[in-house]
This record gives C-alpha cells, structure tokens and sequence, in this order.
C-alpha cells in the first residue's frame, strides 16, 4: 500500500526559496494537519533535500551567532573555539541529508511494524525532510528540546496521521517507537561530532 497523492501537494520551490522556505515552516508550526493534509509522499528528493540544507544553514548560522555573541558577553571567545564552531556548524549543514536519511529509515522501520506493507524509504526521506524544518530552532537554549520532540514526535504523528491515512492511535504508536532511537541517534552523533571537532 502506498501514500495517496495530492493535487495541492505541499513542496519547498528552489524557484523562490526565501517565500517557500517562509511557507513551508508557517504550515509546520502553525497549521500541521493542513500541512500533511496537502502533502504528498511520492515525489523527487531534490526539494526536500535543498529544504533541509537550508534550514541547517539557517540554524548553523544562527548557532555560530550566539556562540559569538555569548563569547564575547562573557569574554571566554578566542580564535581557536570560534574556528571549532564554525567547522561542527559546517560539518552539521553537509550531513543533514544523511542525518534525515538515518532519521527515515528509523521511522520507516516503525510504520512497517504498525502499518504493514506502508510506503517505502524515499517517501518516508520526503515526509521526514519536512518535519526537519522544525529543527531551525535547535540552536536557541531550552527551545531546542521542544523543537526536536515537536519535530520528531508531534509532526511525525501528524505526518502518518493525514498522509498515510492511520488512525490516531497507529500514528501516535508509530511516532513514538520511532522517537527514541532517533533522539539516541542525534545525541549520540552530537556528542561525537563535538567530541571530534573540540578534541574533547
């Protein structure tokens, strides 16, 4: 069983980035069941990949932002750290795609478990590409915890919600098994990526 097709398929445009880019995160955090509702599984990849390289650029640049202006707030910011950020934030926005990619293949595995024979990797990669856009938030401090459940618990459930047509209970299951090995598997890379890049 496949995902349903929409007309009204919801899709960055690289064609206007900046308008699409608006929109497609106004449907996330303000109007998710129209957002899923509208969106189609099937699809190319190269928009959702382009999205997600632009909401870790956004969110790498923002980071690398703080990080300067708490350096220098409190007078702790040499050269070397600085350096350090910018190549973890660098490293960040050229991985996302494959960090989407693991993501996918988490939440694929748990809609098989409770959906049987339902989508496949490339339609889950495109669904969880656009529940990534809420992670343009993960560099502000305490936000960033509710940005990532609300990405990959919140909108992952609506996502299976309205576009694979389950019902509540099946996609709040689904969301929820596939949550926890995907926020190990953020904080573990982090916490590798950090590791290497500071030698720590």
């Amino acid at each position: 069983m496949s995902a349903p097709s929409s007309k009204n398929a919801t899709e960055f445009d690289p064609g206007r980035p900046v308008g699409s880019f608006l929109e497609v995160l106004r449907g996330l955090f303000f109007a998710p069941k129209r957002f899923f509702v509208e969106f189609s599984a099937e699809g190319p990849l190269r928009e959702p990949i382009l999205f997600v390289l632009l909401v870790s650029a956004v969110s790498a640049v923002v980071r690398l932002a703080l990080v300067a202006v708490f350096g220098v707030s409190f007078g702790d910011l040499d050269a070397g750290d600085m350096g350090a950020s910018a190549l973890q934030a660098l490293l960040y926005v050229a991985f996302s795609p494959v960090l989407v990619g693991l993501f996918a293949a988490v939440y694929l595995l748990s809609l098989r478990t409770f959906m049987g024979n339902t989508g496949d990797y490339r339609q889950v990669y495109r669904l969880i590409s656009y529940v990534y856009g809420a992670l343009i938030l993960l560099p502000l401090p305490v936000v960033n915890a509710f940005a990532f459940t609300y990405a990959m618990l919140v909108l992952v459930a609506v996502g299976v919600r309205y576009v694979y047509r389950a019902s509540f209970l099946t996609a709040l299951l689904t969301a929820l098994v596939g949550y926890v090995p995907a926020a190990l598997l953020f904080l573990t890379l982090t916490v590798y990526v950090t590791g290497l890049v500071f030698g720590r």
